[in-house]
Formats: structure tokens, C-alpha cells, sequence
């Protein structure tokens, strides 16, 4: 496999992040917004409803998708079929929710949404293994690792300046995402040729050679690695209310800082470590590395009495999550057990362990506050050592060129 030229992986990260800021504004702002506004008087109850739905379509849908796109065969390829028709398709479900009359529509259009972005995401990802080799891995990404939280303070930024119009704030991330996986589908030009699929192969979790282990180990540890991550995500706010008593006006400039912090640390080691993995040739201790760091951040969390130490640990997570996400898709890649016919299908597995800690999370969390009685540091403490743990999980992977 030839090395991929820079515009092209300019182009596919250009992409790759405007996929993430049609998806994750919603998900992270606008949707939230949308459901105060039709249900003014208790709005939690409703938005936690429709973003666990959501994340349930989520989980289903990526490997679905993943193995529709590997059994595709078209004269315009196996991906760009699912790039463009997902990406048009989740564009009208933003719309549906930013005109939907009634939260129950809200509902309906974010599930919509989920559904096809993911279509989208899974031959996304596939383009990674279709296209990039194996010694430029690293690099390509650790750029996409910069993606999501980029594609986050995009959004972020253009909701603010579109809030007096809450349907515009829910399409134009939308249309700015269809727009960058257009041009990444005109990129991609004639799609190397499938394999011949003679007899059916085995999936990723079935018993059988190395590989299929070794895909199960990487599997398992993004789990409990993103589910650290989901703790910090859902519950830093409260942590600021209870724990550090700060004022609730405060709240919001006070997140946008951390997530500031936290995102400036996962560009910059993203960027590093998948260099750094491409240079050596490594890539587990680079993983383990990363999600080993970001336990340790939130154990400092835990501990904090000052906004200034959570700002420390925050940057420590950020850091480890930027080291993490640097290398892991590449190291990922390497152990695919079959990445000729059905990467994207595989790949599409290894989502679910990026969307049932959004479903885990919330459903641990209410009983590790009942049994401190509300103390956030055991939630921050939990949340460290499922971290660290995911670590752990990569010590039985043995495949040369992942270690």
C-alpha cells in the first residue's frame, strides 16, 4: 500500500472533525436546549430519556453499518455510498428536531440522527485500514485524535453566535458535516477492490487465531478507558456545585475553561504520541501509557479542594486521553483479524466500546452516590481506577507490531 499523500489526509481529517461537530453539538448543547424549550418545567427527565436512546441506536447501528458497507458493492465504491447518503440523512434529522413540535419528535429525530451519522462513522473509520499503511498509521491518527475535540469548540463557538435561532444552531453544524464528507467523497477517487468473500469469516469475538484475542483485548480496554472518560463528561458540573461549592452562574464560564485545558492537551499529544508511535514502531505502551494517565488526572480530580487542582487534573486527563487517541485506532488496525473484507464491520464492533459507557455510566453512577451519600470523590475515584484498568486489559495483547 502506497503512502497516503498530505492532502488527502488533510482532506479525511477536515472531514473526520465536521462529522464530529454536526454530531456532538447536539449532543453535547443544542439538544439539551431544544428540550427546555418544550418542556420548560423539568427538562432533566426528558433529555436523559432521549440521549439514552440515542446512544442505544448508536450502539446497534455503527457494526450494522460497518458490515453493510463491507458487503457493498457499487460502482462508486464500498464507503462513499454510506459517506454521503448517512451524512444527508442525519443533516434532515437535525432539522426534524430544531422544528419538532413535541419532545416525543425529539426523540424520534435524534434517534434518526444517531442512526445515520453512525452510517457515516463506520465507513468513516473503515478508511483508515482501506487506505492508510501501516507506517504512516500513527500519524494519520493522532490528526484524526485532534478531530472530535476540535469538531467540540467548533460547535461550541457557532452555537453561540446562532443561539437566537435554535433550528439554525441544530442544521448548520449539520450542513457545515455534510459539506466536509462531500468533499472527502470526491477525495477518495476509485476505492481499492474488495477481496472475494468465499466462505464466511469469522467475527472479531469468536474463538480462532491470534488476531481475533487480540481485538478483543484492544476492545475491552477502550471500554473501561472511555467510560472513565464518560464519568468526567456527565458529572464534572455537579462536582463543581457540590464539592467545590461554586456558584451556579459560574458554572458554565468555568466548564468552557476545563474544556479548554483539557482540549488544547488532547491536540497537542494526540499529534505527538502517533508520531512518536509511527517513529519507534510501537504502539501498546503508547495506549497503555495514555490510559493510564488519565486515571491518575481523575484520581487528582478526586482529591481536589481548589478549581485550580481540578484544572490540573483535567489537563492530566487530557493529556492521557490525547496519548490514548493518538495511537489506539492505529494499533487497532493492526490487530483487525481480517482488514482486506471486513475492517469496517470490525471496526463498527469496536464503537460499541466507545458508546456503552455513554449507557454504563449513567447507570453506575447513581449507585456509587448512594453509597457515599453523595461524596463525588469515590464517583472521581471509580472513574480513575476503570482508567487504569483499561491499561491493564492490554498486557495479554501479543501481536508483535502492536507491542
Amino acid at each position: 500500500m502506497r503512502r497516503a499523500p498530505a492532502r488527502f489526509v488533510a482532506i479525511y481529517a477536515l472531514a473526520y472533525a465536521s462529522l464530529w461537530l454536526a454530531l456532538l453539538t447536539p449532543a453535547i448543547i443544542t439538544l439539551a436546549l431544544r428540550v427546555r424549550q418544550l418542556a420548560p418545567g423539568n427538562a432533566a427527565e426528558p433529555i436523559s430519556r432521549v440521549l439514552m436512546a440515542g446512544a442505544i441506536v448508536a450502539l446497534i447501528s455503527n457494526p450494522v453499518f460497518g458490515a453493510l458497507s463491507d458487503s457493498t458493492r457499487t460502482r462508486f465504491g464500498r464507503r462513499r455510498p454510506w459517506l454521503v447518503g448517512g451524512v444527508l440523512c442525519g443533516c434532515a434529522a437535525l432539522a426534524v428536531i430544531g422544528l419538532a413540535p413535541t419532545v416525543d419528535v425529539v426523540l424520534f429525530g435524534w434517534c434518526a440522527a444517531q442512526l445515520a451519522f453512525n452510517a457515516v462513522l463506520a465507513a468513516m473509520v473503515a478508511i483508515v485500514p482501506d487506505r492508510i499503511p501501516a507506517a504512516q498509521r500513527g500519524t494519520v491518527v493522532g490528526i484524526l485524535g485532534i478531530c472530535m475535540p476540535v469538531g467540540q469548540i467548533a460547535g461550541t463557538f457557532l452555537v453561540q453566535q446562532l443561539a437566537i435561532n435554535m433550528t439554525l444552531s441544530l442544521v448548520v453544524p449539520g450542513m457545515i458535516g455534510v459539506a466536509g464528507v462531500l468533499v472527502l467523497a470526491l477525495a477518495l477517487g476509485r476505492e481499492p477492490p474488495a477481496q472475494p468473500d468465499p466462505a464466511p469469516a469469522a467475527t472479531a469475538f469468536e474463538s480462532g487465531p491470534r488476531s481475533h484475542r487480540d481485538f478483543a483485548w484492544a476492545w475491552l480496554s477502550r471500554v473501561f478507558f472511555t467510560t472513565g472518560s464518560c464519568f468526567l463528561q456527565a458529572y464534572q458540573p455537579f462536582f463543581l456545585l457540590d464539592a467545590l461549592h461554586q456558584d451556579p452562574a459560574d458554572v458554565p464560564r468555568l466548564m468552557f475553561r476545563s474544556t479548554l485545558v483539557q482540549a488544547a492537551m488532547v491536540v497537542i499529544w494526540s499529534l505527538i504520541s502517533g508520531r512518536l508511535s509511527d517513529r519507534t514502531g510501537r504502539r501498546k505502551p503508547f495506549v497503555m501509557a495514555g490510559s493510564t494517565l488519565q486515571g491518575f488526572g481523575l484520581w487528582i480530580i478526586a482529591a481536589s479542594n481548589s478549581y485550580a487542582m481540578l484544572l490540573f487534573g483535567v489537563g492530566l486527563v487530557g493529556m492521557g486521553h490525547g496519548v490514548y487517541e493518538g495511537v489506539d485506532l492505529a494499533l487497532v488496525t493492526d490487530v483487525l483479524p481480517d482488514r482486506a473484507r471486513h475492517a469496517a464491520k470490525d471496526l463498527g464492533l469496536l464503537n460499541i466500546a466507545n458508546t456503552l459507557p455513554q449507557v454504563i455510566a449513567p447507570l453506575a453512577a447513581p449507585a456509587i452516590l448512594a453509597v457515599s451519600h453523595g461524596d463525588y470523590m469515590l464517583l472521581f475515584a471509580v472513574a480513575g481506577a476503570v482508567a487504569v484498568l483499561g491499561s491493564i486489559f492490554l498486557l495479554p495483547l501479543k501481536k508483535s507490531a502492536s507491542s
